[in-house]
């Protein structure tokens, strides 16, 4: 007697029904511990600020500045210690220098900008009641409005701690005597760390397979070709950031000076340094000197004019010139990406650190993504 197969306990549709709820909620898990990896990270990150963030800095310059170092050695037959106290000791001298020469007028004209602040209100206030009555007498209807006086106090507020919360290194030092010697010894100690970074010889990532025995051989290949990748996107980006940003500063400072901005090349050279962290020197720069430039006096239009078109035609040399040249397509990023970027990273590990370190990040996940797609989710080959 043959045996009938007993009815399926779902059907095909309840199946389908079935494995779409399983997946969503291993996705939904994924997304949860992925979220809380993010979360535990920012927090031990904030915890411990004033650890990392000096490792950090010393890290990333031991990056760039070892190639230097390894020239040395070639070039002139030093030993590693000799050529790394040549290196400081050169940097050293240069930083005297700048001390003596450049520092002075750039000290007084950035003194002088925040001595002016007050008086550049003032004008303003009165160039926007001559010229704008109207508009003035609106503004101070709205003020008086308690909703809105409410809300202005609330935004301000808020702006204070998202300030405090950006800086951390900062808030702590403002908190005191005890913070401010605080900071200047993590601050200290970043040269000593860097000088024992840079007597290490061979790749930072050289002996990290020997670590990783008890993965498998192609689990460990693949955790050492990501970690090779992000020491290659921090060295490329910082050392590239940096350089632009020199540039950068230096040719906004040239530009405000010949078109006639006050104070233009403490703040041009300012703005262009502040563009390690991508798009914020620009946009510090187009909020502080094109009113800078309307309500100076003898300024006007003519000026704002001229100051925009400075800094359109130095963003048109960094764009087609210094980028292409210097990085290349090191991270491969859209520009609104590099935008969210900054701001996740600055939110999740909370402060400049997440900010500064948002790209290399950002593009070391890309690559993460990329790897895993074509080696464990591809679709398998007929």
């Amino acid at each position: 007697m043959s045996s009938e197969p007993s009815p399926s306990l779902l059907s095909p549709a309840q199946r389908r029904v079935v494995a779409a709820a399983i997946a969503l909620v291993a996705f939904i898990g994924i997304l949860a511990l992925l979220v809380g990896t993010i979360t535990t990270l920012a927090w031990l990150a904030g915890f411990f600020s004033g650890v990392l963030w000096p490792l950090a800095v010393a890290g990333v310059f031991a990056l760039i500045l070892r190639p230097l170092v390894e020239w040395l050695e070639r070039q002139l037959k030093l030993r590693r210690l000799a050529a790394v106290v040549l290196l400081y000791g050169s940097f050293v001298l240069f930083v005297a220098g700048a001390l003596v020469l450049a520092v002075p007028p750039l000290a007084s004209q950035l003194l002088d900008f925040i001595s002016y602040a007050p008086t550049l209100w003032t004008s303003a206030q009165a160039s926007l009641a001559a010229h704008f009555p109207r508009w003035v007498e609106l503004i101070q209807k709205e003020f008086n409005d308690p909703v809105a006086r409410q809300l202005i106090e609330t935004i301000a507020t808020e702006s204070r701690a998202l300030i405090a919360h950006a800086m951390p290194s900062l808030r702590a030092a403002g908190g005191g005597l005890l913070g401010v010697f605080a900071f200047a010894t993590h601050l200290a100690i970043v040269p000593v760390y860097l000088f024992f970074f840079l007597l290490a010889r061979g790749e930072p990532t050289e002996k990290l397979p020997r670590h990783l025995t008890f993965l498998s051989p192609g689990l460990r290949d693949d955790v050492v070709f990501l970690v090779r990748e992000f020491v290659a996107i921090v060295e490329s980006f910082f050392r590239g950031q940096i350089l632009i940003g020199l540039i950068m500063g230096v040719l906004l400072g040239l530009g405000f000076t010949m078109v006639g901005l006050r104070f233009g090349f403490a703040l041009g050279l300012a703005f262009g340094v502040l563009n390690i962290v991508p798009y914020l020197g620009t946009i510090l720069g187009l909020a502080i000197a094109l009113p800078l430039a309307f309500f100076q006096p003898g300024g006007g239009a003519a000026l704002l004019g001229l100051v925009l078109l400075v800094k359109v035609l130095v963003q048109c040399i960094e764009g087609w010139v210094l980028t292409p040249k210097i990085m290349g397509d090191r991270t491969g990023l859209h520009p609104v990406v590099i935008i969210v970027a900054i701001f996740f990273w600055g939110t999740a590990f909370g402060g400049l650190l997440g900010m500064l370190f948002a790209i290399p990040l950002t593009a070391f996940f890309v690559t993460v993504w990329r790897l895993a797609k074509r080696k464990y989710f591809s679709a398998p080959h007929a």
